[in-house]
């Protein structure tokens, strides 16, 4: 049974935590940037690729928010699993927690993906 340690499971929840921070910024940034196109440019183009930006923004914020629920849930549950054994957690008790790590890393090549499809965007119309 392989186990791991209960250190490297708190620095990722906070690395997590940090990173999903930073995310929230960016998205604040990129808003912004979104609202000197559309109120510079009123064509139906910029339109359209304005309402396309702005939705993607709101599901990314609301997917930001609903990770980092789930991040403070599984450091609650983990917490309890780390009471019963201070130092190590056996991998059974982890599919949650991997999961979320895959979420993370799929969510920051998402926003990383927006990020580059707007600056691209945004160099057209500014």
């Amino acid at each position: 049974m392989k186990q791991i340690s209960t250190k490297h499971l708190k620095f990722a929840h906070n690395a997590w935590m940090r990173g999903l921070g930073f995310y929230e910024l960016e998205l604040n940034f990129l808003r912004e940037r979104l609202e000197e196109v559309a109120g510079g440019n009123t064509g139906r183009e910029v339109g359209e690729n304005v309402e396309h930006f702005q939705n993607q923004l709101i599901i990314h914020r609301d997917y930001l928010d609903g990770l980092k629920h789930r991040i403070r849930g599984n450091q609650g549950v983990l917490e309890n699993e780390i009471s019963a054994s201070p130092e190590f957690i056996d991998d059974r008790e982890l599919t949650v927690y991997n999961q979320l790590s895959d979420d993370y890393v799929t969510e920051e090549k998402m926003i990383n993906e927006l990020r580059h499809e707007f600056n691209h965007f945004a160099a057209k119309w500014l």
